[in-house]
């Protein structure tokens, strides 16, 4: 059944993505580090790296095991796209911040309105 949506491209990409997280037995720590690896492998931007920010987070992933993967795919992939990877998962993190400000300020803003009309 096809869907009318304004987004056709993401919304088929996140459930690619759910039903490759549903086929997988491998835990969220291993999955998550296991995507920032092939990201890196093929140089994504960090658009790419956005959608995993959140699955990274809720997994508890740490920068050091982060770090451990870039170390380790360094000799397979090279210098030139870790350090691309490192900045692009950078970028990634940089939006997600922006973006969570942005709430919390449309937030705060939209309780001051409630107020100032009560």
């Amino acid at each position: 059944m096809v869907t009318t949506s304004d987004t056709p491209v993401l919304d088929t990409l996140a459930a690619m993505t759910v039903d490759s997280i549903e086929r997988c037995g491998m835990d969220e720590v291993t999955l998550i580090l296991t995507r920032l690896a092939a990201l890196a492998a093929m140089d994504a931007p960090a658009i790419s790296y956005l959608a995993h920010v959140d699955p990274a987070i809720k997994a508890h992933l740490t920068a050091e095991q982060l770090q451990d993967v870039l170390v380790a795919i360094a000799p397979v992939v090279g210098t030139a796209r870790v350090m691309s990877a490192a900045t692009h998962i950078t970028e990634a993190l940089g939006i997600t911040i922006a973006m969570a400000e942005a709430e919390a300020e449309a937030m705060v803003k939209a309780e001051a309105q409630s107020r100032s009309k009560s």
